[in-house]
């Protein structure tokens, strides 16, 4: 199967694209542009979850693959984004226990597609992230999950700090990737849960940590200091999934 990235040039069929309704995932503006076009489009961009980003004449004339790009540039979702009340819609139907991945700022569309493709095989119900600094679901993304775009739900939220508080609400426990944390052995991964795996730098932000009510860590032999983030989600995935088979009994 085939992803391919939608790239939109020029005002009206930027516009157009836009009050269409289908699925946008970054928009880039020329500096200075604040014309009626151009605020016609800023307005109807405000109903999406879609990154905005300003930037000067010389980077749209580089991205532009028609030179006609009159000011924006819109790229289109390769998938449609799903809302988190469907995530634990899809749990209680189930009659599981909810398990969501949360991701704070990946940026490497490859990481993001691999965790995709680990969310799914692990039986998670939804992966989460957020609208600005991170990856959304391109064509890039959509090839390296190997076809799990098609099957795990994807929400993206404008703040990942109040989606966890909200989500507390219905019962989850969050639990964040951290090296300063628990071995992941020694805490309690069961019951409804969410996963929060950091950034491939810095990790998890500050805010997202403290809203989370545990860290676990992935013990560690060698000599660099981290794993790959889709790594770290793919192992902490697996042992969310060894402590419920086992709690079942199961293993």
């Amino acid at each position: 199967m085939r992803y391919e990235e939608l790239v939109i040039e020029g005002r009206n069929a930027v516009l157009e694209y836009l009050r269409s309704g289908r699925p946008a995932d970054r928009l880039f503006v020329q500096d200075g542009a604040s014309d009626g076009p151009v605020k016609s489009i800023l307005r109807e961009v405000k109903k999406q979850d879609c990154q905005v980003r300003f930037v000067p004449k010389e980077r749209l004339d580089q991205m532009s693959a028609e030179g006609k790009h009159q000011g924006v540039i819109l790229y289109g979702a390769a998938y449609a984004y799903a809302q988190v009340e469907e995530m634990l819609e899809a749990a209680r139907e189930a009659g599981e226990d909810p398990f969501l991945v949360l991701l704070d700022g990946i940026e490497d569309p490859h990481n993001l597609g691999a965790i995709l493709r680990t969310a799914h095989q692990a039986g998670a119900h939804g992966v989460i992230i957020p609208k600005n600094r991170a990856v959304g679901l391109t064509g890039t993304v959509a090839r390296a999950s190997a076809g799990a775009i098609n099957y795990v739900p994807v929400a993206k939220v404008t703040n990942l700090t109040q989606t966890i508080d909200q989500l507390k609400k219905e019962g989850l426990w969050f639990v964040c990737a951290g090296m300063d944390g628990d071995a992941m052995y020694r805490v309690n991964l069961t019951g409804p849960i969410g996963l929060v795996i950091g950034n491939e730098g810095s990790g998890v932000s500050r805010l997202v940590r403290e809203a989370c009510d545990m860290t676990a860590s992935i013990p560690m032999k060698g000599k660099i200091d981290s794993l790959n983030a889709s790594v770290a989600a793919g192992v902490l995935c697996y042992e969310i999934v060894r402590q419920r088979l086992a709690k079942a009994g199961n293993l």
